[in-house]
């Protein structure tokens, strides 16, 4: 579908709350990211130094992860996008199975399957990163034993969310008004039909 010219229709499709809840979550997940490689990359670590410091940013940061998730659930929209992304349907797996082999059609709704998969996969790496983070913080409430596999747990998933994060900003890098629906909270008439075809805005 060729673009039209940047004065084209354009479609509410993100709120206020949406907006700072992906902002704020954003903001941590990357303190946190960047905190964690200088307390495991000996380079930033030394470039760094002052790792009590680097320590306890990580912590909190990571403490306050939930936050903004816990806020956002005040708004009646952003409680909405969240039923839509926890439902998967017929149109979904079409949705994948052309991702995967690269070719046919790509039906989706308000989110693609890939977005309600990322989705997922980051709640439940963020509830697992807490959960390993707390005996190696609290370290008085779990035996060694214990703690140790939590961190083990903890440093790989660590890699595997920041390798999952470089490829979300890689695609949103080639998606501009993507980005801007986020920033702005509206996108163009021509991306929605050809990125979410089944979505009904105000719908």
């Amino acid at each position: 579908m060729p673009r039209p010219s940047e004065g084209a229709d354009r479609v509410h499709r993100f709120g206020r709350a949406e907006r700072w809840v992906h902002r704020a979550t954003a903001a941590l997940m990357g303190v946190c990211v960047i905190s964690a490689g200088c307390l495991y990359l000996a380079p930033l670590a030394e470039l760094v130094g002052r790792r009590h410091l680097v320590v306890t940013v990580h912590t909190w940061s990571g403490a306050a992860l939930a936050a903004p998730l816990l806020v956002g659930l005040g708004s009646r929209a952003f409680r909405a996008d969240l039923r839509v992304l926890n439902r998967f349907g017929p149109h979904d797996r079409v949705w994948l199975r052309s991702a995967l082999r690269r070719r046919g059609p790509r039906p989706a709704g308000k989110f693609n399957a890939g977005q309600k998969l990322y989705a997922a996969w980051l709640a439940g790496a963020v509830l697992v990163m807490l959960g390993t983070g707390l005996p190696m913080w609290f370290t008085g409430l779990a035996p060694l034993v214990l703690r140790t596999g939590a961190t083990f747990v903890h440093d790989w998933l660590a890699l595997a969310l920041a390798v999952v994060l470089a490829g979300h900003i890689g695609k949103a890098l080639g998606d501009p008004e993507a980005r801007r629906g986020l920033r702005t909270g509206s996108v163009a008439r021509w991306w929605a039909e050809r990125e979410h075809p089944l979505w009904r805005p105000g719908g």
